[in-house]
């Protein structure tokens, strides 16, 4: 091989090596959780999400398609940053838990929560508004949402991810403060199962007598409407806590 040949092989490897270095290098950065959530995207549906049927609850600008419970525009609840939030300088004479406008029987619901220091809120479903029913609690089951440092949190049916008030953590499912979380909800034919941060956390079927029985020896029997439906409304609980939603999505089933 002539000097002039070795020069240019040796060039010609080089730039080889630096454009495999680069890409290496490229692919160890996007890899760090750090740039991968500075990047991340929500409340926005993936095409393959939509051609499953998905569609958004909320779309991040405006709280469109809720309500609150048995009135109107809701005022303690705001959309700040792309997130859902429960504004606790805010005050208002009732509970303004936040509905649906629609009702939902056989489906999948995903979003993200974020729960404030100490802090308690929840998901209803199967709620009912009727004007004789002051509270979306005293209609429908609780996901429940409960920061790691509340006064309640080692009461075994007040952990996150709990059917409230019946049964504690199918599976273990750790919540830390201030970080984001992720809730799954499936119900079908009246058979429900929770999920939190991938974890199944509870398993009812609200159509068997033995669910009448767990209804009846709580404090939920003294409201008659509770527990009664397998379908109805979604709803977010203002427990005067301050709580972030977003990525809220669902698919009928």
């Amino acid at each position: 091989m002539n000097i002039k040949a070795f020069f240019i092989t040796i060039l010609v490897l080089s730039a080889i090596s630096c454009k495999n270095e680069s890409k290496k290098e490229d692919v160890q950065v996007w890899r760090t959780k750090k740039l991968a959530a500075e990047n991340a995207t929500h409340n926005q549906l993936l095409d393959i999400e939509k051609e499953q049927g998905w569609e958004l609850l909320f779309d991040g600008e405006t709280l469109n398609g809720w309500h609150v419970y048995n009135a109107g525009a809701p005022s303690v609840w705001e959309v700040k940053n792309g997130e859902l939030h429960r504004n606790v300088e805010l005050e208002s004479e009732h509970n303004e838990d936040l509905v649906t406008d629609k009702a939902y029987e056989n489906y999948e619901l995903v979003l993200e929560w974020k729960i404030s220091d100490r802090g308690n809120s929840g998901i209803f479903i199967n709620v009912h508004e009727k004007p004789d029913v002051g509270t979306a609690y005293q209609t429908g089951p609780e996901y429940q949402i409960l920061d790691p440092n509340h006064m309640d949190h080692d009461v075994a049916v007040k952990k996150s991810g709990c059917l409230y008030g019946f049964s504690p953590q199918k599976n273990e499912a750790i919540t830390k403060s201030g970080q984001w979380n992720q809730t799954r909800i499936k119900q079908e034919n009246g058979k429900v199962e929770f999920y939190l941060n991938g974890v199944l956390t509870a398993v009812e079927d609200f159509t068997t007598p033995e669910w009448k029985e767990k209804i009846s020896a709580t404090h939920f029997k003294s409201y008659p409407e509770f527990g009664q439906a397998t379908q109805g409304k979604i709803t977010l609980q203002d427990w005067y806590f301050e709580v972030w939603f977003r990525d809220i999505k669902i698919r009928e089933l």
